[in-house]
């Protein structure tokens, strides 16, 4: 409550018939019980309504779900965003080599065809040790996430972390803003990054036809099985960049890595091997727990 009394309430004063910070506490709470829309949280806060009135005003009981819609159009998102985030910090601890994931994704159901509006898609900070989300960035298109990505980054603590990115954030730009802000990075290589994806996969090609002979290089091996399914993950790291030429342009990058999955599923196997570059130094088990974070 702390956090968001900084919040402006946008209402006309004399039709405020329920406190602001109240409906945000219920849609808060009512998002964290799983409440999917407006419909779900109004249901969810005449359910807990006892529980509720123990630390909420609640004058005239809980809004109607056209009430919460309305009043959370109206606020000022970015100014939200800067209050929950403000909120998020205070339950998050600082753990040293923490796996913050950034990922985009357009959320279902969110377009709203009435007034012309696409789906949303959110470009998120996962932090996964603390499971929690630090910070997300609206954008227009998944295309639009090379821009996001950089003012995310801006709005988190990420000093000790190490961040990964998909393919579409392997951007030198991006890779040194990570490091400058105190972290290292894991990311993904794809055909955004042509040329050195070739590099990469042709150095793990040379260097396994040597047997990683006086290489500087790791090994790490997973299997998890369960519920009709098998899956195996080999993990391999290489120090040797002598013959990846556009790895100069990189700040900081030390290692390129190579994952191949395995797959086995009611007797179907599948396969497929991924490649990424990284400033995290060839510890295989850094390597994974980053991958799989």
């Amino acid at each position: 409550m702390t956090h968001f009394s900084t919040l402006e309430d946008p209402r006309c004063a004399i039709k405020q018939r329920h406190r602001l910070n109240d409906m945000i506490a219920i849609a808060i709470t009512g998002v964290l019980c799983g409440a999917d829309g407006w419909t779900q949280i109004a249901e969810f806060g005449r359910a807990k309504q006892t529980w509720l009135e123990r630390f909420l005003e609640l004058p005239n009981g809980i809004p109607a779900h056209d009430t919460f819609g309305r009043v959370f159009s109206l606020i000022d998102p970015q100014v939200f965003e800067t209050c929950f985030r403000d909120w998020v910090a205070t339950l998050r601890e600082i753990l040293p080599g923490e796996v913050i994931a950034i990922d985009g994704k357009t959320l279902r159901r969110s377009h709203e065809r009435a007034k012309g509006l696409g789906a949303l898609h959110l470009v998120s900070a996962w932090a996964a040790d603390n499971r929690l989300v630090l910070g997300q960035i609206a954008t227009e298109a998944k295309s639009n996430e090379i821009t996001a990505i950089p003012k995310l980054l801006d709005l988190l603590l990420i000093q000790g972390c190490i961040v990964t990115i998909d393919a579409m954030g392997c951007q030198t730009k991006i890779a040194a803003q990570i490091i400058d802000q105190g972290a290292d990075y894991v990311l993904a290589l794809k055909g955004n990054q042509g040329t050195l994806a070739t590099e990469v996969e042709e150095a793990f090609i040379n260097a396994d036809a040597r047997d990683y002979a006086d290489v500087d290089s790791q090994f790490l091996e997973t299997v998890e099985q369960g519920h009709g399914r098998r899956e195996t993950r080999r993990y391999r790291t290489l120090g040797d960049l002598s013959g990846v030429s556009r790895c100069a342009g990189w700040t900081a990058l030390n290692m390129i890595g190579m994952v191949e999955s395995e797959r086995e599923i009611n007797g179907v196997t599948s396969r497929e091997t991924r490649y990424y570059i990284a400033s995290t130094g060839t510890d295989a088990s850094v390597f994974a727990r980053a991958v799989r974070g």
